[in-house]
């Protein structure tokens, strides 16, 4: 089958998005992977099919610039940027080219990223079969849970169902900016949707998300078609990032990462530096990113080694604590090596993923709004004095080990798209590629 996917073209999307499209084309499905021009070195790493779209809106280094700004915000502000200024003219200029690339390439079905949101709506015109896949953490808007957007315990008094309904409010309100774009779209197309339903246009085949069902908060009401698998790892698929091995000391190490986008406060990047700097029998591992030059974090001690990137699953083998902004992916590639971890929440889901950090026992997270040298040297000194921490790291290393989750993700895929075969679905999900072309 020829299977089109389309992530957001940010690292921390592409990447478990490129290790499913990997694990489908091991199975012998065509993967046709459809970005912006940014996206094709991250597919030819992965070995996959690239064919790019919305050239004149994005071309090639646009994605930087344009998520630059975002990287010294945070809180709420680093979502409702995104959406107001990224998401929505990803949606303009995706919807307007996807169905020309469609008839291009002969994709029979689509596999998109579920934040690259309404682009669902580009299938739905088409009658195509789509399934949607979460890349970071699911976003659960019933209020039986606190949305991921906050840092919120889960809790079930009557009190705190009322704060997790004023958080779906919240929610909705950030990506009100959306909605008249794909309201105009669908009425172009003619499709019917009941805007007051949030589940009106989610696939009906598959909703899928590599966050193992054990780590999510439990009791949260999801509909047949939701999957939880576990990760996308293959340990494949990535270019080669040089490291300075030698220097080393053998001292329990602890890596730190901000990740790759809201990666640009330096007052984060000082306090763990002064904080571990206190801890001399660790040795830090440090990777800033392109948004901070190491200059500006003063005097580096010597049990800290400082990094642009660094061969993040590679340190976390060797690993005791990992320091970290809580973005999904390297959280379950912790937890995979079974390392606890001291998290920093700076946006987008970051604060639901160090809420569920806390909840399951594997690490410890302080917001940015109360960080200081004291809180985080006394949190590393919290988790890595307490055996319990590492004890449920790698029991949710053992979880993530028997969940075969790039399995089971493509399994969900392969079982959803041949329910267009099935008595009663097919009249909705035949695909014509006559209709494909005329919309194109």
């Amino acid at each position: 089958m020829k299977i089109g996917f389309i992530s957001l073209p940010v690292v921390g999307h592409l990447n478990p998005m490129t290790a499913l499209a990997r694990g489908l084309q091991s199975r012998g499905h065509e993967i046709v992977f459809i970005g912006v021009a940014d996206v094709e070195p991250f597919a030819n790493a992965a070995g996959l099919k690239f064919v790019s779209f919305c050239e004149n809106e994005y071309p090639a280094g646009s994605i930087a610039k344009l998520c630059a700004p975002v990287s010294n915000m945070h809180g709420l502000e680093v979502m409702r940027w995104s959406i107001r200024e990224g998401l929505a003219g990803l949606f303009t200029a995706a919807s307007k080219h996807l169905p020309k690339k469609l008839a291009e390439t002969g994709v029979e079905a689509l596999v998109i990223d579920t934040i690259h949101s309404f682009l669902e709506l580009v299938p739905m015109s088409l009658g195509m079969p789509y399934a949607q896949v979460w890349t970071f953490l699911p976003v659960d808007l019933s209020g039986a849970t606190p949305p991921c957007f906050f840092s919120w315990p889960h809790e079930s008094s009557p009190e705190a169902l009322i704060r997790n309904r004023k958080g779906v409010e919240m929610t909705a309100e950030m990506f009100a900016p959306l909605i008249p774009l794909a309201m105009s779209y669908a009425d172009k197309m003619g499709l019917n949707i009941d805007w007051s339903d949030f589940a009106a246009t989610t696939s009906k085949l598959a909703v899928i998300t590599q966050t193992p069902k054990e780590f999510d908060f439990p009791g949260i009401p999801w509909p047949a078609q939701f999957h939880y698998t576990g990760p996308f790892h293959d340990n494949n698929g990535r270019g080669p990032i040089a490291f300075p091995w030698k220097k080393l000391s053998g001292n329990p190490l602890v890596y730190a990462s901000m990740g790759t986008l809201v990666n640009g406060l330096q007052k984060v990047y000082k306090t763990v530096v002064r904080a571990v700097e206190q801890l001399p029998e660790l040795q830090l591992v440090l990777s800033v990113g392109k948004n901070v030059n190491p200059e500006c974090l003063g005097s580096i001690p010597s049990n800290v080694i400082v990094v642009p990137t660094a061969p993040q699953i590679e340190l976390l083998k060797r690993a005791a604590l990992c320091i970290t902004h809580a973005g999904l992916n390297t959280v379950l590639e912790s937890l995979a090596e079974g390392v606890p971890m001291v998290a920093i929440p700076v946006g987008y889901d970051q604060p639901g993923v160090a809420a569920c950090i806390a909840h399951h026992g594997v690490g410890e997270f302080v917001d940015i709004e109360d960080l200081t040298v004291e809180r985080v040297r006394g949190l590393i000194e919290k988790v890595l004095n307490s055996p319990t921490y590492r004890e449920n790291a790698r029991w949710f290393q053992k979880v993530i080990a028997q969940s075969r989750g790039l399995d089971l993700a493509a399994e969900a895929i392969e079982r959803a798209f041949k329910c267009e075969l099935k008595p009663g679905i097919s009249e909705c999900y035949v695909i014509s590629q006559d209709k494909i072309a005329a919309r194109a």
